[in-house]
């Protein structure tokens, strides 16, 4: 199993075929390479120049995959995994455009909305099952971590109920993706 998770690797770009290394155990669920090139897939461009932020960043192959398809820079967060954090940026050699960020979550993006940062990107990857779906949500909205025409991609289980809105942001369209449903928010316009 250990061989399986490690042969995960970034699809393209230019850190095109870079195997990731994951953590020991099941403690950690990287998206699936197919899940990933689908997601990709479906924001084409508007990877490109934008400044990701990735909660419950595992692996960090959401945030290196979009670094290695023309992502300005990425600040990854995890509570756990920050040395495979720093390894993959580094095997990838995107390393420079990385701030990585260990502790809690929420904490994380309460402190990123003090320093008045956002993000044109926001991946979020929470455990499935453990209703933190809102919760990501309303910690994202609640921080106006979410630029101008910013998009927030949440993965969750699914069986999962989705969440249709959490302060401004909206449930724009959402993916089945085997066991996992990729959900799309943006922030609802004031007219």
């Amino acid at each position: 199993m250990t061989g399986r998770r490690n042969a995960m690797r970034i699809i393209t770009g230019s850190a095109r075929g870079t195997r990731l290394k994951s953590p020991a155990g099941d403690g950690t669920r990287p998206t699936a390479d197919r899940t990933r090139e689908a997601l990709f897939s479906m924001l084409g461009s508007r990877v490109v120049d934008a400044h990701v932020l990735d909660l419950f960043a595992g692996t960090g192959a959401l945030a290196l995959e979009a670094l290695s398809r023309g992502a300005a820079s990425a600040v990854l967060v995890d509570r756990t995994t920050q040395a495979i954090l720093a390894e993959n940026a580094a095997r990838t050699k995107l390393a420079g455009r990385t701030e990585i960020r260990r502790g809690d979550v929420y904490a994380a993006a309460a402190e990123l909305a003090r320093e008045g940062r956002t993000f044109d990107l926001i991946f979020a990857d929470p455990p499935y099952a453990h209703g933190d779906n809102a919760r990501v949500l309303e910690a994202a909205a609640r921080g106006a971590l979410l630029a101008a025409g910013g998009l927030l991609v949440l993965e969750q289980g699914a069986g999962e109920e989705i969440v249709p809105q959490a302060g401004a942001l909206r449930l724009m369209r959402e993916r089945r993706y085997g066991a996992a449903r990729i959900c799309f928010y943006a922030e609802e316009e004031q007219g």
